[in-house]
C-alpha cells in the first residue's frame, strides 16, 4: 500500500508499505510512481502506524498530556516545539489540523495492537472528541477556528 500525507500536494513524503506478498517488481513500480509525483518514498513493513505514525502518535498524545496536566499552556507547548525543534507547527495545532477524532482513532487502533501505554489516549482527547471538538473541521479543537 501507499500512505500519502495531508495535504497531499504539499507534503513531499510517501510511505510505501511492503507486505510479505509484495514483489521487487511492485516495489520498483511504486518507486517510479512516487518519483513521477515528485515525492520521496520510504519503505515500511505492514504494521500499524508504519513509520511516521508510530513516532507521531505518542508525541501528539504526550503534548495533550502536558496540557491536560497543566504543565504548560497550549500556546507555550506549540511555541516550544516550533522554535525548539524547528517544526513548522506545534503538536496541538497539528492535532487540530489532522483532526482530534482521526488521532484518537489511530491511537486506539495502535493501543489495541501493541498494548503499549504510549498509545493510550489521554482522557482530555476523548472528552474533546465526544464534545465534537475535532479541530479545524469542526471549528474548534485546542484552538478556535470560527
Amino acid at each position: 500500500g501507499i500512505h500519502f500525507f495531508n495535504p497531499v500536494p504539499v507534503m513531499p513524503l510517501i510511505e510505501f508499505v511492503r507486505t510479505i506478498l509484495t514483489s521487487d517488481e511492485t516495489m520498483a513500480i511504486a518507486r517510479e510512481f512516487g518519483a513521477s509525483l515528485g515525492k520521496t518514498m520510504v519503505t515500511a513493513k505492514d504494521t500499524p502506524g508504519f513509520i511516521v505514525n508510530r513516532l507521531l502518535i505518542p508525541y501528539l498524545l504526550d503534548a495533550v498530556r502536558i496540557y491536560e496536566n497543566g504543565l504548560a499552556s497550549k500556546e507555550d507547548i506549540d511555541t516550544a516545539i516550533k522554535l525548539g525543534l524547528n517544526h513548522p507547527m506545534g503538536p496541538l495545532t497539528l492535532l487540530d489540523f489532522v483532526g482530534l477524532d482521526t488521532c484518537l482513532f489511530i491511537a486506539d487502533a495502535m493501543y489495541e495492537e501493541f498494548k503499549d501505554p504510549r498509545y493510550a489516549a489521554p482522557p482530555l482527547l476523548r472528552r474533546m472528541v465526544l464534545a465534537g471538538h475535532l479541530g479545524r473541521k469542526s471549528g474548534k479543537g485546542f484552538y478556535d477556528y470560527g
